[in-house]
């Protein structure tokens, strides 16, 4: 097998991300937002809630800053992941570039003047899937990071459990590495913050790994947080990333919490749910509340707000990676918000809680909140600056080197991506190395995190692709392994893209070259999966034949709502998936000659 790169035993094990969306109805809910809950659902960043907080005797506004899925993102992302979209008076859109922690740290120190009564939590996924700077030291930079940002409380996400229960423990209670040591001459003094972890189970104790809930106080002021991670956590996570854990219904989790809470006096809860929506629009600063058909807000967050407790008063949630505002009601039928920040630390929610203190609860109908942009036209936080510096310090060795050049940006985007296409051809490519019998290669879209851009992220220069930045595209470290299928088998693996747990949000996986099928929209199902178009080398896919098939370890385990995939014979498990699209980067491409973006036509798309 080809020797892996110099990084490949300073990396983690790493497992891919999917959107566990399930089919729920469309959420409008602007009357009635209108009507119970004047001025609150404002999104825009001219409309929002900054400013001095209020203290009117029996009221007290309290300030809650939120974000989600950082994802070890400390320096601003690149290409289309450092930007967001705005929609403009006159209906149209622009992109502004944001994130970085340098950044966030500013804004949310800004944000937080005037205010005495401010809570700053997270929904989730504050480490895992993180660029080379956090995700070579095993995500220490992002939890330092996350301390000086005075980050109060965070949920888990599926991504803190990348790793295992047991680092979880330790970015939460400290300790160096148990394989690696210490990075640095000082020991790693974990999170300042509570990870909470309410429907995570020890299997054996049937207890919560984490505190399941935390309380705020201030001068009498009372705000308790319950955190969840999606239910399906074990579905997207690696079996050892979850062993000994159970996951339990978020809806289920939360209201008993609720109750415990109650009992305890807290009346002003809010519940961090690393699970999320669809909105209507792709802009952070759509009125979700807006009223019209097809407006509004879809996926599994809708059906988890409208059965969670009244006594829950605001809901801050993840995963989906999208940005909202929105307001659904309770099962009560009272309006409660519901937000996102969007990913990668390029936005953050600015929510108004109002408690009332003859109560001890929210008066709900005084909620407003806002998502704002993470602009990068304000000053660099300073402390953030040299953390960045001394970690990048130690990195630069591996992740200056440049493995490739390419002469145009490689996108993840779209239902067939250009890199989607790159990498299952490395895959394809490396697999060959194993067994040149090897046919083809698949790739789930969730495992590539971000795409290749052609300017130069640092000093490299333009075209020039390091180390650092392929380690963001793929930083799981998952295996290449390879497999035989029958034809059917493969056929079937395909139609799973669309149909079972992917039906109502198709995963289409990534293919090699040779490999093409149409994919009509227009049909339901697995139906979209067009059999009599599957074709390898212009020939159909025969149904009784062997076909050895290279994917990575994470599908090779049925992972991502591929059972068929986790049914394979003949195991062969290689090197690094990462090493495959370095010496794939590293063949076809030189300075003269770089690689260009591939057209990403394998898969004829029917609308």
């Amino acid at each position: 097998m080809p020797a892996t790169s110099p990084a490949h035993h300073q990396r983690r094990r790493r497992r891919t991300n999917r959107l566990l969306a399930t089919a729920a109805g469309v959420l409008t809910v602007g009357a009635l937002a209108a009507a119970a809950l004047p001025g609150s659902a404002t999104a825009g960043e001219n409309h929002g809630n900054k400013g001095k907080s209020r203290d009117h005797g029996r009221y007290q506004d309290v300030q809650l800053l939120s974000f989600n899925d950082l994802h070890g993102n400390l320096e601003p992302p690149s290409g289309s992941s450092g930007r967001v979209t705005e929609l403009q008076p006159d209906g149209t859109t622009r992109t502004v570039d944001a994130g970085g922690v340098e950044y966030l740290a500013t804004h949310l120190r800004q944000a937080r003047e005037g205010n005495r009564y401010s809570i700053t939590a997270a929904g989730g996924d504050m480490v895992g899937a993180s660029p080379l700077l956090s995700g070579l030291f095993h995500d220490e930079p992002t939890i330092e990071a996350l301390n000086k940002l005075d980050l109060d409380v965070t949920s888990v996400g599926n991504h803190e459990f990348d790793e295992g229960a047991r680092e979880l423990a330790r970015l939460q209670n400290g300790g160096c590495h148990p394989d690696e040591g210490c990075y640095t001459d000082k020991r790693f003094k974990g999170a300042d913050f509570p990870y909470l972890a309410a429907n995570v189970l020890d299997e054996r104790t049937r207890k919560p790994i984490l505190k399941p809930y935390w309380v705020w106080k201030k001068q009498g002021v009372k705000v308790g947080f319950i955190g969840v991670t999606l239910e399906g956590t074990p579905d997207i996570v690696s079996a050892e990333g979850v062993k000994g854990l159970a996951f339990k219904d978020e809806v289920e989790t939360i209201n008993k919490y609720a109750k415990e809470l109650q009992r305890q006096g807290v009346k002003s809860i809010v519940a961090l749910i690393h699970e999320g929506g669809f909105p209507a629009s792709s802009s952070y600063n759509y009125d979700c509340d807006s009223p019209g058909a097809g407006d509004g807000i879809s996926g599994p967050i809708a059906d988890i707000a409208k059965n969670i407790t009244p006594q829950v008063d605001a809901l801050v949630t993840g995963h989906t990676h999208n940005a909202y505002v929105c307001t659904i009601p309770d099962p009560a039928g009272k309006p409660r918000m519901v937000t996102s920040a969007a990913s990668f630390g390029r936005l953050y929610t600015d929510t108004t809680l109002t408690y009332d203190r003859a109560t001890g609860d929210i008066a709900r109908t005084a909620v407003k909140s806002a998502n704002h942009v993470v602009t990068r036209d304000v000053p660099e936080a300073p402390d953030m600056t040299r953390l960045i510096d001394k970690w990048n310090t130690l990195a630069a060795p591996i992740g200056n080197r440049p493995i490739g050049y390419i002469s145009g940006d490689i996108v993840k985007d779209g239902t067939e991506s250009p890199l989607g296409d790159l990498i299952a051809d490395a895959q394809l490519e490396y697999g060959r190395t194993l067994d040149e019998e090897t046919d083809l290669a698949l790739m789930n879209p969730g495992g590539i995190r971000a795409s290749l851009t052609h300017a130069a992220g640092g000093a490299e220069g333009d075209g020039v692709v390091t180390f650092a930045e392929a380690f963001t595209v793929q930083p799981f470290a998952n295996t290449v392994n390879l497999q035989d299928f029958t034809g059917a088998q493969v056929i079937q693996a395909l139609k799973e893209q669309v149909s079972g747990p992917n039906e109502a949000a198709p995963k289409i996986l990534q293919i090699s070259s040779g490999l093409t099928y149409t994919l009509d929209l227009t049909k339901s199902g697995a139906d979209r999966v067009v059999t009599d178009s599957i074709e390898l080398d212009g020939s159909p896919i025969d149904p009784d034949a062997t076909y050895r098939v290279a994917t990575n370890s994470f599908l090779a385990g049925g992972g991502d709502g591929f059972p068929t995939l986790g049914q394979g014979t003949n195991d062969l498990v290689g090197e690094d998936d990462l090493a495959a699209l370095e010496q794939y980067l590293t063949a076809h491409s030189t300075a003269a000659s770089p690689l260009a973006p591939p057209k990403a036509d394998r898969i004829t798309i029917v609308r």
